[in-house]
């Protein structure tokens, strides 16, 4: 099991600070790894207790075996070129587009095992009923958050994709307000900034949505709606955005069934208009 299983494994039984040191781990893992569990319990004001306990708790013998565990999964398995590789590896020369054709199919035919079409629709009414959206991504996400803006932004509503380094998101949530909502994209670990844009969104009393892999659960402080499925491959492999693309696409066609009318007069005016500047 990786460390984000055996957190999801036993999430309930984990006290608060116990959610503090994953919360610590998921953000800052590289730290995490090099550093001891006095520096790691310090470093969120705990007890050094309570990182040994927390590996423990975790199937692990002692917090040494619980630090390897990080850097193996969080650290060699963040390297791009370890994951390509580890991919390569596994086809062992076979035909390695079966191979991804076979591995998507298995993951998306999974996919409505973690994400159903009533959790769908309960997305698609809070995103719909809000004043702005803003959508935060990193990495490779952030092909998903242009996406789902540009459709977003097709069928009438304002749309801000949250960008640039801490200080940029200040300012850009600066605007955030209880009729709007946070939409944040997350996959093979925490983001950065993830934490205190979901802190901000519940301080003003805005509606979160989170769209995630394996690591959802994990995330904290916890969405107040979550969309996450496993995507292809293994974690330290190389994973596609194939099972994410089909929550986002789900969640946009769904809100256009809900709003029909609307939604097609809105496209049949964009078609227009197309014409018009070509």
């Amino acid at each position: 099991m990786s460390i984000l299983e055996r957190v999801q494994a036993v999430a309930e039984s984990l006290t608060r600070a116990e959610h503090r040191l994953v919360r610590e781990i998921i953000a800052k893992p590289r730290d995490v790894a090099l550093g001891t569990a006095s520096s790691l319990a310090q470093s969120i004001g705990v007890h050094e207790a309570t990182a040994s306990r927390l590996a423990k708790k975790l199937g692990f013998q002692n917090y040494a075996g619980f630090r390897d565990a990080i850097r193996d999964e969080f650290i060699v398995r963040a390297d791009p070129a370890v994951r390509v590789r580890n991919t390569l590896e596994a086809a062992q020369g076979g035909d390695l587009l079966s191979d991804l054709i076979a591995r998507e199919i298995e993951a998306l035919t999974a996919l409505q095992s973690y994400v159903d079409s009533a959790r769908i629709a309960g997305a698609a009414r809070i995103v719909s009923a809000a004043r702005r959206v803003f959508i935060f991504a990193r990495g490779n996400a952030v092909t998903l958050a242009v996406m789902l803006s540009r459709r977003l932004l097709r069928m009438g509503i304002d749309v801000e994709i949250l960008a640039g380094d801490g200080r940029d998101l200040a300012e850009q949530v600066l605007r955030l307000e209880r009729e709007d909502v946070l939409v944040a994209f997350a996959f093979r670990r925490q983001p950065r900034h993830y934490g205190p844009l979901i802190e901000r969104a519940h301080k003003v009393g805005a509606q979160t949505v989170a769209i995630s892999g394996s690591l959802g659960p994990a995330l904290a402080p916890a969405p107040g709606l979550l969309l996450s499925a496993p995507r292809s491959g293994s974690n330290d492999g190389f994973q596609t955005l194939t099972v994410p693309m089909a929550i986002t696409n789900a969640l946009v066609l769904t809100m256009a069934q809900m709003n029909r009318d609307e939604a097609l007069e809105r496209l049949e005016t964009l078609g227009k208009l197309i014409d018009d500047f070509e």
